[in-house]
């Protein structure tokens, strides 16, 4: 990477750091403030709508550091999509709007860069089929997989510098990924990853425990619909393992998603009803402390992403085999944290009976030796008895 793009890095984080208390001002004077309640962790008034400084940051260094970097036709549409998510999620932190509200946004910004940026899935490639085109189904997968990447994100911002800090993660694997391992995955892609890593790097310390503002869903929003669009400009011709790699990037705000979708389901809940039962929460209700939290998830974060990098280095069958660990792997965490809920645990249970069962008849099996061998010594002492009695 040229040293002039290094340099803009480095400025973009000390302009989010700069911009990062101005915003905090902004924020009180406009309203946008969580208040304490039952569902929140803060214990006092706290600005939200920290990722203004995040969003003016990333774009002033690709518009006047990086500008000659990035192609103009993409970049105004992509630039299109942002504002509408940025949008969105200012007046959500203002006005706090209805999930089917906030929806509505992050559709129309997923088809601003589907139309103008042409940021969009068209075909895909499977094992032992081939490559599959896939028409018009291209529009309603491209807008299912950025609306769901984005409303994971926005689940996951409940404690302070928990989204933050597992996006940094996310995103500098998928630069590391797609500038080592998917050459498909243009370069200006890369840069602007980058990019936005140092934008949310410069926005850390204020926003880490004890945070002095949040990201807010503008922040929460614009960082997931940005996350991805990242990964659906390497997928625009997908393939099994390029597909799998952003999903097992963003394995905890993706699991935590989906789990909390099944768990209100099976409580026969809204899937938008907010509850105390996500991954951080669980941590906390386990004794972890609010700093103790965060770094494990952080930790959780890392090892998915290291488990991403494995993809292209293993085979077709070895990811396979890979992907079916890391299932049954975290579907034992998630059993054994309760995350669906107590007594909802499949899996242990079943490893429990299985466990019983073996054991039962392995201690059955061991009595029944010890019985035929107290037989045999009773045996021979009665028969030892009779030829002395004899003689």
């Amino acid at each position: 990477m040229r040293f002039e793009i290094v340099v803009s890095l480095f400025a973009t984080m000390i302009i989010s750091a700069i911009l990062t208390p101005f915003v905090r001002r902004i924020a009180f004077k406009i309203g946008a403030v969580d208040k304490p309640n039952a569902r929140r962790v803060n214990k006092v008034p706290m600005p939200t709508m920290g990722g203004l400084a995040i969003f003016l940051a990333f774009n002033f260094s690709l518009f006047f550091l990086l500008r000659n970097q990035i192609p103009n036709p993409q970049f105004y549409g992509i630039f299109f999509g942002e504002c509408i998510i940025m949008l969105t999620g200012i007046i959500d932190d203002i006005f706090e709007l209805k999930p089917s509200q906030k929806m509505i946004g992050i559709l129309l910004a997923a088809l601003a860069v589907y139309w103008f940026a042409e940021v969009q899935m068209t075909t895909l490639t499977l094992p032992f089929i081939g490559i599959v085109h896939l028409g018009w189904f291209s529009l309603p997968i491209t807008l299912i997989w950025i609306a769901a990447i984005t409303n994971a994100i926005n689940l996951l911002d409940g404690l302070d510098g928990l989204a933050t800090g597992v996006t940094i993660i996310a995103l500098f694997t998928t630069g590391f990924t797609g500038l080592f391992f998917l050459p498909s995955t243009n370069i200006y892609i890369v840069i602007m990853i980058f990019t936005l890593v140092a934008a949310e790097i410069g926005f850390l310390p204020y926003n880490f425990f004890p945070a002095r503002i949040y990201l807010g869903d503008t922040g929460a929003l614009f960082i997931g619909f940005m996350i991805a669009v990242f990964s659906l400009s390497g997928l625009k011709n997908a393939t099994f393992i390029s597909v799998l790699i952003p999903v097992m990037i963003l394995g905890v705000p993706l699991t935590d998603t989906i789990y909390a979708i099944l768990r209100r389901l099976l409580n026969k809940q809204s899937i938008a009803h907010a509850d105390k039962r996500h991954l951080h929460h669980r941590l906390m209700q386990m004794g972890l402390t609010h700093r103790q939290t965060v770094l494990v998830i952080y930790g959780i974060s890392m090892i998915f992403s290291f488990i991403a990098l494995l993809y292209p280095l293993s085979t077709l069958w070895g990811s396979v085999l890979l992907t079916i660990g890391i299932l049954v792997g975290i579907e034992l965490f998630v059993e054994a944290i309760g995350l669906v809920g107590e007594n909802r645990t499949p899996m242990l249970s079943w490893i429990k009976r299985l466990v019983r069962t073996t054991t039962s008849k392995t201690a059955s099996n061991e009595f029944k030796e010890e019985d035929t061998l107290k037989d045999r010594v009773r045996s021979r002492s009665e028969r030892h008895q009779q030829k002395k009695h004899h003689d």
